[in-house]
């Protein structure tokens, strides 16, 4: 089980990545808006934005998300590393439950070029 450091670092990579990206996927992750991501197995919520192509962790709470975020993830911790060093395929993992993303049609629309 990937522990709240390694969740957290792999936050850092995943925003790292977003931030060099190019073409459509940094227009992409060019939205300003609130996020979470919930880790289940940790029971733990990272907090943050999604600003200027980066993710900003901002906090980490106990439970799942106080607030509701703009743009909402929840997995479990070993899926997040796992995405994130490209060994689980986002789109695969959200198709079959792994994952789950919550965001209004209009962000989806934008985000599903980083799927």
């Amino acid at each position: 089980m990937a522990t709240m450091a390694e969740c957290r670092s792999a936050l850092d990579r995943l925003s790292d990545n977003l931030a060099t990206a190019e073409g459509d996927v940094r227009s992409a992750a060019a939205l300003d808006r609130s996020l979470s991501c919930h880790i289940k197995d940790l029971g733990i919520t990272f907090t943050g934005r999604l600003k200027d192509g980066r993710i900003q962790v901002l906090d980490t709470i106990e439970g799942p998300p106080s607030e509701k975020a703009e743009i909402r993830l929840a997995m479990n911790g070993d899926d997040l590393v796992a995405m994130v060093n490209g060994n689980l395929n986002f789109a695969k993992a959200w198709a079959s439950g792994r994952v789950r993303l919550e965001a209004s049609l209009r962000d989806l629309m934008r985000l599903r070029t980083l799927l």
